[in-house]
């Protein structure tokens, strides 16, 4: 059924205690096609949404016993009711009547004596929005059972991937072990780039992986002091550190609520990519600082290295984007777009400032309590 469809046939309550309101309320959007069904009294209204729930109601406020208020309450105090639109009709014309009106519950509100074309107008609008939450609810319900379906093959095949590339290097460094007195300098270049290779394939697997997990909830949140997860990176990445005589400046950093493997992978990636693209001749210099914000820290991530062109800017974020430069260097294009995925699943921000030959800045921010 069209969207245009479930409007046209729409089951609307009307609930007057006047019955020639119900009358001419009745005839009027019956002949627009609508479903009507009718209620004198507040308590009647219950008994017949219980019976079956209506689209849209029409609810007087002025009505012995239970009033118009009260009617709403109660239905949006029930969970199976709650989401039914309720458009108030009321003689009241009070800014407090209708400040009320909305307090309880109530999507829209129309001033007796009431033109039937503003009524129209008004239940087609509701109906209209309440259509399309609908599709919406849908739409998210499908989008989070493909996402889990998504996260669930990815974590198969990469498992299936995973264990012949790990046969494949097993075998090549068999083959350099034993026989490479026997094997001439090319057949060892090529041992070595089947390893290359194959070693990169597997970190492309890893990170692919791991980016499918960052699209599901918040997992085991904790106080986390920042300056403890960059100790533990400089621990990681002892060797490229050594190799190309880096030095790690860090600032000290806020405790902030957050998953711990996420924050070493955002943390390790900005950290390791300063020290990987550098310049040559250039001894990598990194500076990590943090600032205070109105609900939050904005973190900096500074390096002296090889530096991005602007029109790099908004792509370098992207899932398989490598700077192009004139030296290769290793990576799977994947990293900063975990970076990304992971900030903006804390409600925070990510961006970058950079010059050629320079140094680059990665600025993002952190909410100290982050937003599901």
């Amino acid at each position: 059924m069209t969207n245009a469809q479930s409007i046209a046939n729409a089951d609307i309550l009307i609930v007057d205690d006047t019955p020639d309101n119900l009358r001419i309320l009745s005839t009027i959007l019956t002949k627009q096609g609508y479903e009507v069904r009718k209620a004198l009294n507040g308590q009647m209204a219950m008994t017949v949404v219980q019976t079956r729930s209506p689209d849209l109601i029409l609810l007087d406020i002025m009505m012995p016993q239970m009033d118009g208020y009260e009617v709403c309450q109660s239905l949006k105090n029930d969970p199976k009711t709650a989401g039914i639109p309720i458009i108030f009709l009321s003689a009241l014309k009070e800014t407090f009547d209708k400040v009320k009106a909305f307090e309880v519950g109530g999507a829209d509100y129309i001033t007796k004596p009431f033109q039937m074309e503003e009524v129209l107008v008004r239940v087609k609008n509701q109906l209209t929005i309440c259509n399309l939450q609908k599709e919406l609810r849908v739409q998210n319900e499908e989008l989070q059972q493909s996402n889990q379906e998504l996260e669930q093959f990815t974590s198969i095949v990469s498992h299936d991937l995973k264990q012949p590339i790990q046969s494949i290097i097993g075998f090549a460094r068999l083959l350099d072990m034993i026989y490479q007195d026997v094997l001439d300098e090319k057949a060892n270049q090529y041992l070595s780039k089947i390893v290359s290779s194959s070693n990169r394939m597997q970190s492309l697997i890893d990170d692919l992986l791991l980016s499918s997990r960052f699209n599901s909830q918040l997992p085991n949140l904790k106080r986390i002091n920042c300056n403890t997860i960059v100790n533990q990176i400089i621990s990681n990445l002892e060797v490229p550190i050594e190799e190309n005589q880096a030095t790690i400046d860090c600032e000290s950093l806020p405790t902030i609520l957050a998953n711990e493997t996420q924050m070493m992978q955002l943390f390790q990636n900005l950290i390791h990519n300063a020290i990987k693209y550098q310049r040559s001749g250039t001894q990598p210099q990194v500076k990590v600082s943090a600032t205070q914000k109105d609900s939050g820290y904005l973190f900096t991530i500074t390096d002296n290295g090889i530096g991005i062109s602007n029109e790099q800017f908004s792509k370098i974020f992207e899932r398989f984007h490598r700077i192009p430069t004139e030296k290769d260097y290793e990576g799977t294009g994947i990293g900063l777009a975990i970076c990304k995925q992971i900030v903006e699943r804390y409600g925070g921000e990510i961006w970058v400032e950079s010059e050629l030959d320079v140094g680059t800045q990665f600025y993002f921010t952190l909410p100290s309590e982050p937003q599901e």
